[in-house]
């Protein structure tokens, strides 16, 4: 049974006391509508580029590379989102061929823009003839903070949530608003079992989109405090690479609409979450490594210098 006219709403968060009666998700001009997903996106960027040309110029690079580098990155890296949802989505494109440019009708992967972020990275660099870690190390935190901002575009969209809760932050949907393929049948049993008045018309779900938000702006910040303390080119991108991976890996497992591996039921954001994790950990480990041997060679060397010096003051 739904519930009465009266109790109607789009979005509640249940436990927060946060009610939104109407949900606007997008505005016209001349009949053409504009989306708050792709407005929350487009700040994302701006802002992430932004703090990257902030850092490039403070790092001595200048602002003008990170300017540069946007120009490719920004249209290579949302076609790179959407080749990768199109792949790991690719039984219904198959039969639905026609839709594959209609990203007005949703689906993109921020791990395709990741991945293709560095591929255009890799391009630019060596174009440019400059260190592509000393780069890395100032756009990874534009990127972070571009998908901490644009996580809430899935907010406009009733999109990006996890199974049900009744916690803290539980968030009621309804169900006019979401995409039936996000609802999974644990979430309808979970919905009729604790909630069984309002799951004709509504459903229950963690905001993974507010968790990831939230992890990455944390992620954000504590990556501002450490470069103050890194020790070389390409660190920065490592504390990204565990950061953010560790983060994604546990959320995604809420997630109800994971893109999965083909032919099993493991979600491949998971799995490169994962690599992610063990790739930081690797260049973080042997970076720090090869510089503390680099010290050692120096202090080890100048004791020598020392010792020849004071040999050749005790022959005078």
């Amino acid at each position: 049974m739904g519930v009465f006219a009266t109790d109607v709403f789009d979005i509640w968060f249940v436990n927060l006391g946060i009610k939104i009666d109407n949900l606007v998700s997008y505005f016209s001009v001349f009949g053409f509508k504009i989306m708050f997903y792709g407005i929350i996106v487009g700040l994302g960027i701006v802002g992430g580029i932004w703090i990257a040309a902030h850092l490039a110029d403070k790092e001595g690079l200048g602002n003008d590379i990170i300017y540069d580098l946007a120009l490719f990155e920004v249209p290579l890296c949302i076609l790179g989102a959407r080749i990768y949802y199109v792949i790991f989505q690719w039984d219904f494109y198959k039969a639905n061929p026609a839709e594959i440019i209609n990203l007005r009708g949703g689906g993109l992967a921020i791990y395709g823009a990741v991945i293709m972020a560095f591929i255009v990275l890799a391009v630019f660099v060596k174009v440019r003839k400059v260190s592509p870690w000393r780069i890395a190390d100032c756009a990874i935190n534009g990127l972070i903070l571009g998908q901490a901002i644009g996580r809430w575009g899935n907010f406009f969209n009733c999109e990006a949530f996890g199974g049900y809760t009744n916690g803290p932050f539980a968030m009621r949907i309804n169900r006019a608003l979401v995409n039936t393929s996000m609802i999974t049948e644990q979430l309808e049993n979970d919905m009729a079992t604790y909630l069984p008045e309002y799951a004709a018309d509504y459903i229950q779900v963690h905001p993974t989109f507010l968790y990831e938000s939230v992890w990455n702006l944390c992620v954000f910040t504590f990556m501002l405090i450490y470069r103050k303390h890194k020790k070389f080119d390409g660190e920065m991108l490592s504390v990204y690479f565990i950061g953010y991976g560790i983060g994604r890996f546990f959320i995604e497992g809420l997630r109800t609409d994971q893109l999965k591996l083909w032919g099993t039921d493991i979600a491949v954001s998971q799995i490169v979450s994962i690599i992610l994790i063990v790739v930081g950990v690797i260049f973080l480990f042997f970076g720090r490594a090869k510089l503390g041997k680099a010290e050692v060679s120096a202090v080890t060397s100048e004791a020598k210098e020392e010792a020849t010096e004071k040999t050749k003051t005790e022959e005078e």
